[in-house]
């Protein structure tokens, strides 16, 4: 009979790795003893307060957006939506509390540790490189994400330069790669090319400020219909702030509202729509059309 040596240490091992997991995080929600641990969140908001003049923006937030949900932030101005994005993405370091990604503190991490742990990010206005192709800018950000460019005009691996405009097509921008800069698109296209950009790096989670901020109406169902086919195909787990309700409630399957720095609300989106709190500070009496 041969020895289960082996068995045994790879016992130890798991072992080890569930006593540290303890010790960090504490027993994760709905553990069981001699049970495996279940996935952690992809993203997890401990306590989160950000202060600006005297003022709380943010005022103890707290926040679970599961692995592989569509999870929409909502609320008038000034609620802290982008605040709370700036805060997971890094670009503000948080007074109080704690950012997880995958049960992994990211509290105040710079921009490229969080794009190595897989996390996307775009912003209101589209942040491009406007005098150089779509293919040229996305080509960048397949490169930075991967570490294979130090400056932006560094030579670029032939294996992202082929890929990225076969990437391009999916996001209906394939005939425009290389013969239009990205200063010379339109406005829809502009937008498109940026979540292109955001997808670049393949991101396990993305965050997305007002990805249909300026666009007409047709253009903004495109662009909820193209959001929406991603996350499926992609895996993503994506968060998104975003006002125009029909778009909300249209790919979103959690939605949380936020109510001068806090959270008012958190449900399914029909949930959402018939509470009678988050009418008042927010929806008042618009019908939305479920789908």
């Amino acid at each position: 009979m041969i020895p289960r040596v082996a068995g045994r240490s790879a016992e130890r091992r798991k072992q080890r790795r569930l006593d540290e997991e303890r010790r960090r995080f504490g027993p994760p929600q709905g553990w069981v003893s001699g049970q495996p641990v279940p996935s952690r969140p992809m993203l997890e908001l401990r306590g989160l307060v950000k202060h600006f003049d005297g003022r709380r923006a943010i005022d103890g937030v707290d926040l679970v957006v599961r692995r592989g949900s569509v999870h929409a932030l909502i609320g008038p101005n000034d609620a802290g939506k982008t605040t709370l994005l700036n805060l997971v993405t890094g670009v503000l370091s948080p007074d109080e509390g704690r950012v997880l990604i995958e049960g992994e503190d990211v509290t105040g991490a710079p921009a490229w540790k969080l794009t190595k742990l897989g996390v996307g990010r775009s912003f209101q206005q589209a942040e491009l490189f406007w005098s150089l192709s779509p293919r040229d800018n996305v080509r960048l950000a397949k490169a930075v994400a991967a570490g294979s460019v130090w400056r932006p005009y560094g030579a670029l691996p032939e294996s992202i330069t082929a890929e990225s405009s076969g990437f391009l097509g999916r996001f209906g921008l394939g005939g425009l790669e290389r013969w239009l800069s990205a200063g010379d698109l339109s406005n829809g296209d502009q937008r498109t090319l940026d979540l292109a950009t955001s997808l670049a790096g393949r991101p396990r989670l993305l965050l997305l400020d007002e990805p249909t901020a300026g666009l007409s109406p047709r253009e903004t169902k495109d662009a909820a219909a193209l959001i929406s086919r991603l996350a499926r195909e992609e895996e993503l787990t994506l968060v998104f702030v975003e006002h125009d309700m029909e778009v909300v409630f249209g790919i979103a399957d959690w939605i949380t509202v936020m109510h001068q720095g806090r959270v008012l609300a958190g449900g399914p989106p029909h949930e959402i729509s018939e509470n009678p709190a988050v009418r008042r500070a927010y929806l008042g009496d618009l019908a939305i059309e479920r789908r």
